[in-house]
């Protein structure tokens, strides 16, 4: 959405969760939805994972992570216990510790918040002269 000239970004409603909780398990899995604004310093996605399904154990970003379980249940194992998530349920992931996400026969759906990873830049190298 356009800003008006000479005014920041405009609140507004981006997606309801009530509306669209229902755990996976229609054959929707993965980042189900994700926030598209352009100009914005944090990142939101829904994930969802289908009955049983699982997304490995894996060292986080650097960066927190928060989320929040819309629907479904499954479990959340860390390095040093395994956490049970259901519905309600918000959860710090500090950064760069050790997660692995598995959904119980429902299927899982949280959304996830965190800082904008800014874009990989790569610069071309300096050019070369002759001596």
């Amino acid at each position: 959405m356009p800003t008006p000239q000479g005014t920041t970004a405009v609140p507004r409603i981006l997606a309801r969760t009530d509306q669209r909780t229902a755990p996976a398990g229609e054959g929707e899995s993965g980042a189900v939805w994700k926030l598209q604004e352009e100009q914005r310093d944090l990142d939101s996605n829904i994930i969802a994972l289908l009955p049983e399904g699982t997304i490995d154990a894996h060292t986080g970003p650097d960066l927190d992570v928060l989320i929040h379980v819309l629907a479904g249940s499954g479990q959340l194992a860390t390095e040093l216990d395994t956490l049970e998530l259901m519905p309600g349920a918000l959860v710090w992931l500090p950064r760069r510790s050790r997660r692995q996400f598995t959904a119980g026969p429902e299927g899982l759906r949280y959304l996830t918040v965190h800082q904008r990873r800014q874009a990989l830049v790569l610069d071309a190298p300096p050019s070369r002269t002759a001596p």
